[in-house]
């Protein structure tokens, strides 16, 4: 498996644009473009259980059972962004 977001774990290589963008317009390595974009993050005030919610329901929404969306989102917190 390649690079996934260090936001919320999405693959890059499943990002629709590639990835996010840094403030300069470069294509960031790091996180994808659902977290990501001008350098920040879109939702930069999340937890990390908002964000594990928020993937949850982006899941749903995309047809995956509610137990596999929940199961895709236990790796969250050991994600760049959420370890303190």
């Amino acid at each position: 498996m390649g690079a996934k977001c260090q936001s919320c774990g999405m693959p890059l290589s499943k990002d629709p644009n590639g990835g996010g963008r840094e403030a300069d317009g470069s294509l960031s390595g790091t996180y994808c473009s659902l977290c990501y974009e001008d350098g920040a993050f879109r939702h930069p005030d999340f937890t990390v259980e908002q964000m594990q919610d928020f993937c949850i329901e982006q899941l749903q929404l995309k047809g995956m059972p509610s137990i596999m969306a929940w199961l895709f989102t236990r790796g969250i917190p050991k994600l760049d962004r959420w370890r303190q």
